[in-house]
């Protein structure tokens, strides 16, 4: 921080104008009578307003107002750089920002102009006393740089001409108008809008949008749950009877109504073409899993069954969406990924050991073989298309959607 002095050449006395008294008194007022000093600032603020800069006299008129040793209200008035210790320009003192989003677009032009037009250095006097400039540090409106700041006002988006341009409105005796000195509202995106630009969002027709998308996904939901309840209703409904067996034995001693299936189950229990009882296991995967205690975690009954098929540390490069293969929503999408399964290449290439590991661990064993994961995924990983995976990138499946 620089040094700040006082200037050497300073009137005898100071006095606020009546208006100026009045408004002091007031402001006093606000404060209690052992903190009045609380006014120090807004006081030598009203001082500088009234003279164009703070003089001696003035911060020691407000020292003996608020009773404050002179040597407090100095060290107020010249911590703060808003104060100006030296007398400015009688019609205007141009501030200028000279950071770094100002200096990179054109803050040094616009200081090159206040040293040629005005003074070589900054806080003198132009030659007919009506103008005075500095540089100061960032003034808050960096978006609209390169900008200077007059009293309270600021004038944005400079260029040398219009710069110059505000010099001689207040060289005539004008205020120019503040802000933007370019076709801009305020800080608003040079060559127009870019956010909000869609009709539907100030003509009234969003609401009925919305409303139709309401409808569309409750319709849905509607639908899902119906679909839901049938599978249900489907799974409660009893078995059909067994036909009745011709009298007789067979080779084994017992009537065909006495007898077993081969893993010694009747007919409504026993395995279907494929070898697997009805939730997915072989008889096979059933001894193994028997012989795990009871409170065994699905890896170590899918480990007991099959082979944990090999892993990625993270995707290669962004992650496939596995949501477009039948069967797998978010929570299964999750779990896959916690196994380093990102892509549908890996799945396409998983063999019977590792369907029936990923099928255990997952809690539902059989089901990848139903719904074909592996070939779903080898078309999907050629860059074909599923008709599931149509309807889930049509957005018409809820549950694969994030």
């Amino acid at each position: 921080m620089s040094v700040r002095r006082l200037y050497n050449d300073q009137p005898e006395s100071f006095a606020f104008t009546p208006e100026n008294e009045a408004w002091a008194e007031k402001r006093v007022a606000l404060y209690p009578e052992d903190r009045k000093q609380s006014a120090v600032i807004p006081l030598l603020m009203r001082a500088q307003e009234q003279d164009g800069w703070l003089t001696r006299a003035a911060i020691e008129a407000i020292a003996r107002r608020l009773e404050m040793p002179v040597i407090r209200v100095l060290e107020v008035a010249t911590f703060y750089t808003q104060f100006q210790l030296a007398p400015v320009g009688s019609k205007a003192h141009i501030q200028v920002c000279g950071t770094t989003p100002c200096m990179l677009r054109g803050s040094e032009d616009i200081l090159r102009v206040c040293r040629t037009r005005i003074a070589e250095r900054a806080h003198e006097l132009s030659a007919d006393g009506a103008f005075s400039w500095e540089e100061v540090e960032c003034l808050g409106a960096c978006v609209n740089a390169p900008m200077v700041q007059v009293g309270a006002d600021t004038y944005e988006d400079l260029t040398v001409e219009s710069f110059e341009a505000v010099l001689d409105a207040f060289d005539r005796g004008e205020t120019p108008t503040p802000g933007p000195q370019v076709d801009r509202q305020f800080a608003a995106p040079e060559g127009g809008a870019t956010t909000l630009t869609e009709p539907a969002l100030y003509d009234g027709s969003a609401p009925a949008r919305w409303e139709e998308t309401r409808a569309k996904k409750a319709a849905e939901a509607e639908k899902a749950k119906a679909s839901e309840e049938a599978k249900k209703a489907d799974k409660e409904k009893p078995a059909p009877p067994a036909p009745p067996a011709a009298e007789g034995k067979g080779s084994t001693g017992k009537t065909a109504a006495e007898g077993k299936g081969t893993a010694g189950k009747t007919a409504a229990e026993g395995k279907g073409p494929d070898g697997k009882t009805e939730d997915g296991k072989t008889a096979d995967m059933e001894a193994a899993l028997a012989k795990l205690p009871a409170d065994a975690s699905n890896e170590d009954k899918a480990n007991a069954v099959g082979t944990r098929p090999e892993g990625l540390d993270a995707p290669r490069g962004e992650a496939d969406d596995l949501k477009r293969i039948r069967g797998i929503g978010k929570v299964n999408e999750g779990k896959l990924n916690d196994l380093g399964i990102f892509h549908f290449d890996q799945i396409a290439a998983w063999d019977e050991a590792q369907i029936r590991w990923v099928g255990t661990y997952l809690a539902f064993p059989g089901r990848i073989e139903r719904e074909d994961w592996v070939g779903q995924a080898g078309t999907l990983a050629e860059g074909g298309a599923t008709e599931f995976s149509k309807r889930v990138d049509a957005g018409d499946v809820p549950s694969s959607q994030e």
